[in-house]
C-alpha cells in the first residue's frame, strides 16, 4: 500500500514552465484585438466590393493601413501562440516539433506577406 501525496504523485512529471507566459500574452493579444477588430471592421467594411483604385487609394491613407497592420501582427501573433499551445497539449514527440516550427513559420510568413502587401498599397 502507497502513501503518496498528491504532490508527490505529481513529482517528476514535469512542466511546461511557460503557461503563465502563455496565459498572459493570450489574454493580452485578446483585450488589443477586443479593441482593433471594430477599428478593422470599420477601416475596412466601407470598401469591400469597390473597385481596385479606390481600395488602393483607401489603403494609401495612414489610419487604414496602420489599423490594417496592427491587426495583422497581433491577430497572427495571437493565432501563433494558441495554436502552439494546442499542439504542445495534444502532439508529443518529434511531431510536436515539426508541427511548432512549420506552425511558426506558416504565421510569421502569412505576416511578412500581409505587410509587404499592405506596404505595397500604402506607398
Amino acid at each position: 500500500m502507497a502513501y503518496l501525496t498528491d504532490r508527490k504523485r505529481a513529482a517528476g512529471l514535469g512542466s511546461a514552465k511557460t503557461g503563465t507566459e502563455h496565459h498572459w500574452h493570450m489574454t493580452l493579444t485578446s483585450w488589443i484585438l477586443v479593441i482593433l477588430v471594430p477599428l478593422f471592421l470599420f477601416a475596412f467594411g466601407p470598401i469591400v466590393g469597390e473597385p481596385y483604385e479606390a481600395v488602393i487609394a483607401h489603403f494609401a491613407r495612414p489610419f487604414p493601413a496602420l489599423v490594417t497592420a496592427a491587426m495583422l501582427v497581433v491577430g497572427l501573433n495571437h493565432f501563433r501562440h494558441g495554436v502552439q499551445v494546442l499542439i504542445e497539449d495534444y502532439v508529443g514527440g518529434e511531431t510536436r516539433k515539426l508541427m511548432v516550427i512549420a506552425m511558426v513559420a506558416v504565421s510569421y510568413g502569412a505576416m511578412a506577406v500581409g505587410l509587404y502587401a499592405l506596404a505595397r498599397m500604402a506607398l
